[in-house]
């Protein structure tokens, strides 16, 4: 910068902390004569980070780190005492001209030099100010001498929005990550990776591959077949017409179009069309697309490729590489920037050609305010930049050219054959002006057989007529191109922190760099991404970091709060990370079946209902089924016993019932693990057994084994435990009473009839003759258990023993034992009045 302002005798020398240069000079500023010096950071001089004791993992509840954790700026690397060079060379000076990177970040880095300096530098002295913002896109003399005629002042707004998202990704990151590396390490021994780390922008930046990856995983190939026809209009050539069908999914029409099509010998032309159609010449380059084309031609992942491109800005080759703007100013120096390149051997002729025959104005593409698009500024010979630097410069000085050249246009022969009933089509392309493809000889339309001269009416022989066979493929892996393109559209990440994102992703051990730069998600990674989803989905999800984004932006803009923006956000996340931990043994499950051995040495017991395989049970809490075919995960009944259930299978979706138990003393009911993890009706919840079911003719649901309503709860209702004979119980689908009656029967079931006096089902009983307690030595009876005085005395109500009061559907308060009529549970005060048709029952218990 100063050899393109100044000229004349400059002193130079190294700071005190030997890593930046100091350039000292006599020149004239403002009208004035005045000493210069100039002098460099090495990027930000400060860093956000929480003070003393907040930084211990094991002291502090990571949910404090959201609001009550104070934060301090400290030095971004102290070994550099940048602080203390700043001071040092500022001592004594009367302005500062900051010629910082010209985007948010740089004017972050602007208030971090002012910080440092302002207090060490004289008081104005009849200056109109001390402060001056030198506003430029690139390294040229044009631009440079351009920024220092016309001093500007550093934005406030567009520091202060870098400031709430740094903020932001430290509260936020640092508390999730914390936890659920705490929470996961040592638990689980083959993670693959130290740090369970969570970031607002990398997470959903992972969830893009691991959706692709779901997507591949589920995918089911489809067979179909196509019809293709050869044509001979020579005799030595084919022409290989296409179905205008495409294709179709079943064998026996395709096997039908066959046999019509042949039982035709010729091929009959219908039409012959001609069109000139235009390729268009590309837009002009940002950071988003450099970085695509980086990834997906030049193999170059986007953290190396940025760091070739600001190391080309910073020795003047090309212009600033951030930039979201794809449209040139009025007044850019096209034609200048172009004579620059006149004299390279690979693109000399272009150049000269469109200089002497008069450029292209560039397409109107979109300008976002910040920089003009990546352009060459300088000359350049691959022995100068070398490997990596020379091939993104080519490719940048390509995309340049091309844009200021003409569009490629070609002529379309599109001819439309008729064989039989079926139509046939052929298209073949000739360039007329190949434009902005010679530059750019990868875009060029590729050389196709010329199509035969020919009329409507004309007649072909027909080669051949055959049937192929093919199927659908499923999508392939994201490429780093694909992610940006994704992560740009959803405005995760700015130009500027995508190949952060993207690079942290890798280094986690989340995704891995496959052949053409694809990016597979690791065990680690997709099993992260599931259990965000089952937890709360807007973890991963590109929706909030989106909408934070827009709010940042609007700080820059001046048009909100940093303040309001910050308190409201970090609200947001601090009420997601509670339900987060409250909610953690979700992702538990997940962690478990792929990392942790017991997954290995879960048991066989029940069967899939997709796949008919064995699951594994699980008996770790919290215990699971896990189908190892299907990799799906089934969460059951904590606190009590699994087994199977007389191998019986769930009516709506084929899986083995099993049966949990809370012990001999306790309830238990089947369940089917599929509708117990995905309730098939509307009125059911995540983790109803059969007993609380509502279809209505399975044989193990509340419809069919249902007896009456509870007489603790309001909304429970007792059910028969099909399972308990021969001591017979039934048992409330929501609270911890249990009714055992009728011991010693040799069967119990539930009638379709109803009590007239308490609108419960009736109970039909049979005993043995030995052992029948019904007057008269009769083995069967029909009644109400509640109302019926033939039941009275086989009847005894009695609370569960539950293995833990917060069992689904214990209450803590109620853990007395009734062990028979007429005692209440302990702890019970104010007991509810019955409700009149449950009368009867409430005057035989109490």
């Amino acid at each position: 910068i100063y050899d393109l302002i100044f000229t004349g005798n400059m002193s130079s020398r190294k700071g005190l902390n030997g890593a930046c240069s100091v350039h000292e000079y006599t020149g004239s500023f403002l009208g004035q004569s005045a000493h210069f010096k100039m002098t460099s950071v090495c990027g930000h001089v400060m860093t956000l980070d929480f003070i003393g004791k907040y930084n211990s993992w094991d002291k502090v509840d990571p949910a404090e780190l959201f609001s009550k954790a104070p934060t301090e700026k400290k030095e971004a690397n102290p070994k550099l005492t940048m602080v203390k060079f700043l001071q040092v060379e500022g001592r004594g000076c009367d302005c500062i001209v900051l010629w910082l990177d010209c985007d948010k970040e740089g004017e972050n880095i602007c208030f971090e030099v002012l910080d440092a300096v302002l207090p060490v530098m004289n008081k104005t002295r009849g200056l109109e100010r001390m402060v001056y913002r030198a506003k430029f896109s690139s390294i040229t003399d044009t631009d440079i001498c351009n920024a220092m005629n016309h001093l500007g002042e550093p934005n406030r707004n567009e520091a202060l929005s870098v400031d709430a998202r740094q903020e932001l990704d430290l509260r936020i990151g640092c508390a999730f990550t914390r936890f659920q590396t705490k929470y996961f390490q040592g638990k689980y021994g083959n993670l693959d990776s130290s740090l369970i780390s969570f970031g607002p922008c990398q997470t959903p930046t992972l969830g893009f591959c691991v959706e692709r990856h779901d997507k591949i995983q589920s995918f089911k190939p489809e067979t179909y077949w196509v019809l293709q026809a050869k044509v001979n209009p020579e005799k030595e050539n084919s022409l290989t017409l296409d179905w205008d069908r495409v294709r179709v999914f079943d064998r026996e029409v395709a096997q039908m179009f066959l046999n019509i099509t042949k039982m035709a010998k010729e091929a009959k032309v219908e039409s012959v069309s001609k069109k000139e159609k235009v390729k268009q010449r590309p837009l002009a380059l940002n950071t988003v697309e450099m970085l695509r084309v980086a990834s997906a031609a030049l193999g170059m992942g986007p953290q190396h490729a940025m760091q070739i491109a600001e190391r080309l800005y910073t020795q003047g080759y090309i212009s600033y590489p951030r930039t979201e703007t794809t449209h040139y100013p009025e007044n850019f120096d096209l034609k200048g920037c172009l004579r620059q390149q006149a004299n390279n051997p690979y693109w000399a002729e272009t150049v000269k050609a469109l200089l002497s025959e008069g450029i292209n104005r560039p397409r109107k593409g979109h300008d976002a305010g910040d920089h003009p698009p990546i352009t060459p500024m300088r000359a350049a010979t691959e022995a100068e930049l070398g490997g990596d630097g020379w091939r993104l410069y080519e490719y940048i000085t390509r995309h340049f050219i091309a844009t200021v050249s003409a569009d490629c246009k070609y002529l379309q022969t599109t001819i439309s054959f008729s064989i039989g009933p079926e139509r046939f089509t052929c298209v073949g392309k000739v360039v007329t002006s190949p434009g902005f493809t010679e530059i750019m000889p990868w875009h060029s339309i590729p050389l196709e057989e010329s199509l035969p001269h020919c009329e409507k009416g004309d007649l072909f022989p027909i080669g051949e007529i055959k049937l192929l066979e093919k199927q659908t493929s499923p999508p392939d892996y994201l490429t780093e191109a694909e992610l940006i393109t994704l992560m740009e559209k959803h405005g995760i990440g700015t130009d500027a922190s995508i190949p952060v994102h993207i690079n942290n992703i890798c280094q986690r051990n989340y995704v891995t760099v496959e052949s053409g730069r694809r990016l597979k998600p690791t065990n680690l990674g997709i099993v992260l991404v599931h259990g965000y989803y089952k937890i709360d989905a807007e973890l991963v999800l590109p929706t909030i970091r989106s909408a934070v984004e827009k709010q940042l932006n609007l700080i820059a803009l001046g048009k909100a709060n940093y303040h309001q923006v910050l308190e409201h956000t970090l609200d947001i996340f601090k009420r997601k990370f509670h339900y987060f931990v409250d909610s953690i043994a979700g992702m538990d499950e997940l962690m478990e079946v792929s990392f942790s051995p017991l997954a290995a040495t879960g048991k066989p017991l029940s069967r899939c209902g997709k796949c008919h395989r064995f699951m594994k049970y699980i008996q770790a809490k919290p215990s699971r089924l896990h189908c190892s075919h299907c990799d799906d995960t089934y969460s059951l009944p904590q606190n009590g016993t699994i087994k199977l259930y007389k191998e019986l299978r769930c009516p709506l979706d084929d899986f083995e019932l099993v049966l949990w138990s809370s012990g001999s003393r306790g309830k238990s009911y089947p369940l089917c693990p599929y509708c117990y993890n995905h309730p098939p009706f509307r009125d059911m919840k995540k983790g109803m057994g059969c007993n609380e079911c509502t279809h209505p003719t399975c044989q193990h649901s509340l419809s069919m084994l249902g007896i009456g309503q509870c007489v603790e709860c309001e909304n429970g209702v007792l059910v028969l435990d099909s399972t308990s004979g021969p001591k017979w119980k039934m048992a409330c689908n929501k609270c911890n009473v249990i009714v055992h009656f009728f011991e010693n029967a040799h069967k119990v079931r539930v009638s379709p009839e109803t009590c007239d006096l308490c609108e419960a089902a009736l109970v039909d009983v049979d005993f043995n003759k030995a052992k029948s307690p019904l007057p008269g030595d009769e083995t069967q009876h029909s009644g109400c258990v509640f109302c019926d005085p033939v039941f009275q005395d086989l009847v005894e109500l009695k609370h569960a023993a539950m293995r833990h009061p917060m069992h689904r559907g214990g209450q803590g308060k109620r853990q007395g034992r009734g062990r028979g009529k007429g005692r209440r549970p302990g702890g019970r005060l104010n007991p509810k009045k019955p409700k009149d048709k449950m009368a009867a029952l409430a005057a035989y218990f109490v």
